[in-house]
């Protein structure tokens, strides 16, 4: 399936539609899952909690030889230990690229403990729409290190296994959700984006592969989003085919609709923001009612010609800035149910657009 006709479902999602990034700090399942179900599109709950592999790093890079993390999920790679399992990693990786056979790289229980759970929600409630998420290949590459300090993304050899260790992950968990009948929407995970540099050649070529990928999630059937809760190059991003831009409204939305032309073709395309609305640092004092007026200001005064704020602003998604894993239960319950006040608010805001203006589902 190409990337324009897979776009075309964003337009069937419900209007301002609320979900999640990833993580929750729930250590009981059933509670991380009920929390995660209860959005307007479910998404699969990771649950770090006493649990370091299913921290964003090693569990992406679940089944890499000499692969090691400590309790913050910090990875490493022994080299040695690479060096002697590579061929047969190597072999096994590639022979299930080729013949599309990726169930056993799906997130094993160690990994993500809601996976088959999840899927076993989707299937059964039928859900029109779920969201996943994986670490992805820039900042992976970039956190992770060598037993002797050096970034995976400067080892050659090692980078591209870790590549092609996510295309293999990624393609399967989308693969495993559309098998349960929905369509999913699947988030690269890329805090370490902010570090992107232009004038890097390496930096450019990973920009390059993150585009890969993007494609490759789209021909299975999903749309396709980056989530970055910091600032980077925008514009790169904004021109990388994703369907979904995933970013921490107040450090970053006026930054990304300053890349006036960069943001027009974003929107032609036919993508959307996925708009992380409810700040999540603890530190912070806000009113929600303010965030979302702040949310129609910005867009009111930047939108490019031919992009009312009715039209843009039924199609966001909504989030929290980021993931919820480091904040308590209580912090986490009070930051979701804030997400959808902020959807109320914002659904009340695009009803009072002067009728010509008004989204479909408010005519």
């Amino acid at each position: 399936m190409s990337a324009p006709n897979i776009r075309r479902a964003i337009q069937l999602l419900p209007t301002c539609a609320t979900t999640g990034i990833g993580s929750l700090p729930h250590t009981q399942l059933e509670m991380g899952l009920q929390a995660a179900l209860a959005l307007d599109i479910p998404f699969l709950p990771q649950l770090p909690g006493g649990r370091p592999s299913e921290f964003m790093i090693p569990q992406a890079l679940e089944g890499l030889p000499g692969l090691r993390w400590d309790d913050e999920g910090m990875c490493t790679v022994d080299l040695e230990a690479w060096g002697r399992a590579r061929g047969d990693f190597e072999t096994r990786l590639e022979v299930a690229l080729a013949s599309g056979a990726l169930e056993a790289f799906e997130p094993s229980l160690e990994g993500c403990r809601a996976w088959r759970p999840f899927l076993w929600e989707v299937e059964n409630r039928k859900l029109a729409f779920a969201k996943a998420q994986l670490a992805g290949p820039f900042t992976v590459r970039s956190v992770a290190r060598t037993n002797d300090g050096l970034a995976a993304l400067d080892v050659p050899g090692l980078d591209e296994a870790m590549f092609r260790l996510l295309l293999a992950r990624s393609l399967a968990m989308v693969k495993a959700l559309r098998r349960a009948g929905t369509t999913p929407l699947f988030y690269l995970d890329e805090p370490g984006l902010y570090a992107y540099e232009r004038s890097n050649p390496r930096h450019l070529l990973a920009m390059q592969e993150l585009r890969l990928l993007v494609v490759a999630l789209q021909r299975e059937g999903a749309l396709v989003g980056v989530h970055c809760c910091g600032n980077t190059d925008w514009a790169s991003l904004l021109d990388a085919g994703l369907d979904m831009l995933s970013l921490d409204v107040r450090l970053s939305l006026d930054a990304v609709l300053e890349e006036s032309g960069a943001f027009a073709r974003f929107l032609e395309s036919g993508a959307t923001l996925s708009l992380g609305i409810i700040p999540t640092d603890l530190a912070s004092s806000y009113e929600v009612g303010e965030l979302v007026d702040a949310v129609e200001v910005s867009f009111k005064a930047a939108l490019p010609p031919g992009h009312s704020f009715s039209r843009v602003g039924s199609q966001v998604l909504l989030t929290p800035a980021c993931g919820l894993a480091m904040r308590t239960v209580v912090d986490a319950e009070r930051i979701l149910e804030q997400l959808k006040g902020a959807q109320r608010r914002l659904r009340e805001a695009l009803v009072a657009e002067p009728p010509s203006l008004r989204p479909p589902y408010a005519s």
